[in-house]
Parts: C-alpha cells; sequence; structure tokens
C-alpha cells in the first residue's frame, strides 16, 4: 500500500523528512478495523512528532492520526462497525499512523462520518473535537458546576488553531458561556468570530487587560491551546478566584504556584490518554465522536476545516507541516485521496 513515511527525524525543508513509501497491508485483529483512508488532516502532533520521533529498529515511521474512511475489514472480536461502515477517528499515538492507504484502528475509538460532510470536511474534525470536548466537559467541567461569584464566561486561547475552533462551536452552542477567544491577526479573528466567539481579544497585547477591556468580568474558566507559558501571568491574573484552567499544549516550563492564592484548578488534557493506557472508559472516545457527528448533521456545529491540500502524498503533506510550523495556519488542513 502506499504511505508517507521517515527515518529519521529532520526539519521539514530537508528532502528526507516526509517520503512516499510502499508499506505491507495491515490486518486487524481482537476488537481492530481496517480502514481504507479516504481522507486524513494533519495537527501540530504531527510536525512535533516528525521533528523528535525516530521509527522502532529500521523500519518507517509513519505519521497521522486523524483520518475518515472506510471500513474494509473487521476484526474477530469487533461488534461495533462492519464491513461498508463510513468511519472518522483520530487513531492512537503508539500504533502507526494514517499516513497510508488503509490503516489499524480499535473500533471503540471510531465513530460514524457525518453524513452531511465529505471525506475530507470529517477528517479535520476527531482529534481537535475530542480534545476540545474532553477539555470542556471532562476536565474544566463546565456544565453542572458553576465557580461562585465567576463572570459565567470562558478564554480560549488560540481561537483560530484547530482545537479553539471547535471549541469555541462546542462552547457557544452547548453551553450558556460568554465565550472569548484569542487571534491576532485580521483573518483568525473574523474567523473566530464567525465560529461564534462573543468578543475576540488579541493575544499579542497584554491578556488581562484585553479581556478587562470588554467589562465582562473575571472569567471562570480559561483554555489555553497554545503558547500557554507566554500567556501565563495574564492567565493568573484574569481568571477568577476557585476558576478552572486547563492547558493542551507542552510549555518548557510551568509554575503554577501563582495560582494557589486563588485556588485554581489546573488539569491537562492529553486526547491520546485513553487509547495510550487502555483505559477503563476508551470507549468514550467513540461515543463522543458519535456525539459530533450528530451535532455536525443536525446543523449544530460545522467543520473546521479551512483548507484542502489535495492528494495524500508527501509533497503535500511537506506543505502542511510547513504551514503548521509557521504558526499562520487557521482551522485544520485536510489532504483526500491518493
Amino acid at each position: 500500500m502506499l504511505a508517507i513515511g521517515y527515518k529519521n527525524p529532520l526539519p521539514i525543508a530537508d528532502d528526507n523528512s516526509l517520503v512516499d513509501i510502499d508499506l505491507p497491508r495491515p490486518a486487524p485483529t481482537g476488537r481492530d478495523l481496517l480502514v481504507e483512508i479516504k481522507a486524513i488532516s494533519v495537527n501540530p502532533v504531527d510536525t512535533r512528532v516528525r521533528a523528535s520521533a525516530k521509527p522502532d529498529g529500521d523500519g518507517w515511521k509513519v505519521l497521522g492520526w486523524d483520518a475518515a474512511g472506510i471500513v474494509v475489514e473487521a476484526g474477530p472480536e469487533a461488534t461495533l462497525f462492519k464491513p461498508g461502515d463510513e468511519v472518522f477517528y483520530a487513531g492512537s499515538i503508539t500504533q502507526p499512523g494514517t499516513y497510508a492507504e488503509f490503516h489499524v484502528v480499535d473500533e471503540r475509538i471510531v465513530g460514524r462520518k457525518p453524513t452531511t460532510l465529505g471525506w475530507a470536511e470529517s477528517a479535520a474534525l476527531p482529534l481537535t473535537a475530542i480534545t476540545a470536548w474532553e477539555t470542556l466537559f471532562d476536565r474544566l467541567h463546565v456544565k453542572g458546576r458553576a465557580v461562585p461569584g465567576a463572570a459565567p464566561a470562558i478564554l480560549i486561547i488560540g481561537g483560530a488553531g484547530g482545537v479553539g475552533s471547535i471549541a469555541i462551536q462546542l462552547a457557544r452552542k452547548l453551553t450558556d458561556l460568554t465565550v472569548i477567544a484569542t487571534a491576532s491577526r485580521p483573518e483568525t479573528k473574523a474567523w473566530a468570530t464567525d465560529l461564534g466567539a462573543h468578543p475576540v481579544v488579541d493575544h499579542s497585547k497584554p491578556l488581562a487587560k484585553e479581556v478587562a477591556s470588554f467589562d465582562i468580568g473575571a472569567p471562570a474558566f480559561v483554555f489555553s491551546t497554545t503558547n500557554t507559558e507566554q500567556h501565563l501571568a495574564g492567565i493568573v491574573e484574569l481568571i477568577a478566584p476557585q476558576g478552572r484552567f486547563a492547558l493542551i499544549d507542552d510549555p518548557a516550563a510551568l509554575d503554577i504556584n501563582p495560582f494557589k492564592r486563588k485556588s485554581v484548578s489546573v488539569p491537562w488534557e492529553f486526547m491520546f490518554t485513553r487509547s495510550m493506557f487502555g483505559t477503563a472508559d476508551i470507549a468514550e472516545q467513540g461515543a463522543l465522536l458519535g456525539e459530533v457527528s450528530r451535532l455536525v448533521d443536525d446543523g449544530t456545529i460545522r467543520t473546521t476545516m479551512a483548507e484542502n491540500f489535495g492528494p495524500i502524498n508527501a509533497a503535500n503533506l511537506k506543505r502542511a507541516h510547513a504551514l503548521i510550523e509557521s504558526g499562520k495556519a487557521r482551522g485544520k488542513i485536510a489532504l483526500e485521496g491518493f
């Protein structure tokens, strides 16, 4: 089967950073599904792994986690899907990735593809939707656990990114919170506003002052999707006492001691935790994606795909990685077909 991989971690401009290769077609076992990949999307985690992780032994490292495709074979213990079913999912970081014609995935982390979206539009959603959903509802508990005296509001830092783009929609449509998003360029401010952010503030300026200018009050929740280390002092200043602050990125250093005087809770979100550790609730991700699919099909939320880079090949994936690494991407970049 066709695939895209690498032998050594390299800068994306290097000819060998991602190359077109041929690999054996995998076979499903246990509760696995074999999926024919129709579309994928690219996430910042793809670029970070490419820049740092080596393949096992003398093999190829195949990246990619978001995918939409058709089940072509089910393992002997699989019961949730059958050949011919159209699915979407974000896979497991411990397994070979979706930059390939065929991919094996545990059925418990798979959802039925939205019927109202095409392949690329569907592939843009899984990883970021899981991340945003788990952050909002499992880590921050934005529904049902109010913060006394705080403004019923959430600040989403990085509102035009992949995770921010779906988090804005979920928070706006499924909660009563005022949704404050950050963006710094005219096109990203417009994108975040169109997705439903109430005010959009400029994260290139002092964050606490920007939020205070809207006279909303100290928000109960802060969700940082990027550059947390850069914004930490502002978050400490602006968040309400007893508020909750969640992050998903990887700061080089994170001193959370300043939050102590406000008794702020600080959970981290990593959407691969359930699949990596085979947690007892691993099937929650499949159920979550089923709900996302329903919300798309009934018009509550929409795809976050901003660009379709064309066929799945090394050249187009290198373009996608380069754009993400530039820090100028908005929404999600998808690729479709081989």
